[in-house]
């Protein structure tokens, strides 16, 4: 097997082809593979497969996959080794044009042209992508020094350049947490972290390690409101905002930097699922799923940031094997188990994934709250299950194990997830199950 763009011979059918070979797609080739499938075709657009892990340098991968805490890249090279324990095939500088709802693949690469490609099952994993500038329309000039953090990223760890002398980071999104700090270890001075909400949208731990220990200030109710510059970025304009989250300008004050890091947020890199006409979740923005992850058009998965942004690189895996183990077992002629139940967001919670589930087997519901609570906070699936945290914050995605012992006897259609502030006087008599 060549992992490269020299030319090779492909299969004119497979049982399994999985488009995108970062973390979600590497775990859906292995599980299709354990699940029976004979032969899968892992295809990924860069020359390398790893996805976006190998410019995460940083720690904090694996602990929940392997146990220890590794490097973006280390974990892409174990899963990488799985991939080839498992025989799958891969091909890579790739890019995937069509896929027809009889699950035809259309495929353009430097290797083997343009060709067409049966598959028993697809399962896309094509991971997100990053908001821009226009997407949030901030007014001004239009110099150069205006990127995203994950652009800036790439700059430094891959290819050895700084962005800047002197940066500002917009949002304080996980790569804008893990940047400030990388940047500040180059030498680069970083101004401060400026996020419109009034809590931090990264992980609890990337606030405390990468701004909290470098003394990095994260100023929360404020944004952006001008970027002025000829050629190269000279200053910002920035203002707090109400509680409408409309910028108080008698309140805003310029910042002198040449950098401006835009660090707000993901959008699954979902066109391909559009494009086949896929239901799609208006609050996700990626396909609806089932519980074994199949969307709307049978015999099509997709698992990762495909479907909703993850929190870690172990969660996109964990689900997107489920979806490779699905696709499998669909190939080898297993029935699809009985999907009778839909899941509804419900109070303070933003989305829900899957959004439906099966009482036949076991399946992991993920979810996040729209508004934080600081305290005792109680999740409701239902009235079928309930579980006390100590808060719950939209930064941090929730996840709750359900099946058939918690379904046995529910005779309805549909199930609501709530998140809502324990209250242990109205909660005493339903308790906790």
């Amino acid at each position: 097997m060549t992992i490269s763009s020299e030319p090779r011979h492909l299969d004119a059918r497979y049982d399994v082809l999985v488009v995108g070979a970062g973390p979600a797609g590497m775990a859906a080739a292995i599980g299709a593979r354990e699940m029976g499938a004979s032969s899968v075709l892992l295809v990924d657009r860069e020359p390398d497969p790893g996805g976006i892990l190998l410019q995460c340098i940083h720690s904090g991968f694996g602990l929940h996959a392997f146990r220890e805490e590794i490097t973006g890249p280390e974990y892409a090279e174990r899963f990488f080794e799985q991939v080839l324990d498992h025989e799958v095939d891969v091909l890579t500088d790739a890019f995937v044009m069509d896929v027809t709802t009889d699950r035809r693949v259309k495929l353009m690469s430097p290797s083997v042209g343009v060709t067409t490609v049966d598959a028993g099952a697809v399962v896309l994993a094509m991971g997100a992508r990053e908001r821009t500038r226009g997407a949030i329309h901030i007014p001004g000039d239009r110099p150069s020094g205006v990127m995203t953090a994950g652009l800036a990223q790439k700059m430094v760890n891959l290819e050895g350049y700084l962005p800047g002398r002197r940066a500002v980071i917009l949002g304080s999104g996980d790569i804008g947490l893990i940047m400030a700090r990388r940047l500040t270890l180059e030498g680069v001075e970083v101004v401060g972290v400026f996020e419109l909400l009034a809590h931090p949208s990264g992980l609890g731990r990337n606030i405390v390690q990468c701004l909290e220990d470098f003394d990095i200030p994260l100023h929360l109710s404020t944004t952006v409101v001008g970027i002025h510059g000829r050629d190269r970025l000279e200053r910002l304009t920035v203002a707090p905002v109400d509680d409408e989250r409309q910028p108080l300008m008698d309140r805003a004050w310029d910042v002198d930097c040449d950098t401006l890091l835009l660090s707000i947020g993901l959008i699954p890199d979902a066109e391909l699922a559009r494009d086949l006409g896929m239901r799609m979740d208006p609050l996700t923005g990626g396909p609806m799923v089932s519980s074994t992850m199949e969307t709307s058009l049978p015999g099509v998965f997709a698992a990762g940031n495909v479907v909703h942004v993850n929190d870690l690189a172990d969660w996109v895996s964990q689900e997107a094997r489920v979806a490779g183990e699905a696709a499998g077992a669909l190939s080898t002629g297993r029935m699809r188990p009985l999907e009778d139940i839909r899941l509804l967001p419900g109070d303070n919670v933003g989305y829900v994934v899957p959004h439906t589930i099966s009482s036949d087997h076991n399946q992991t519901v993920s979810f996040r709250v729209r508004e934080p609570i600081y305290g005792d906070t109680q999740l409701r699936l239902g009235q079928v299950h309930r579980r006390k945290l100590k808060a719950a914050v939209p930064a941090e995605m929730i996840t709750l194990k359900v099946g058939p012992h918690l379904l046995e006897g529910f005779t309805g259609d549909a199930l609501r997830v709530d998140a809502v502030p324990f209250d242990a006087d109205r909660d005493a008599k339903g308790g906790e199950r």
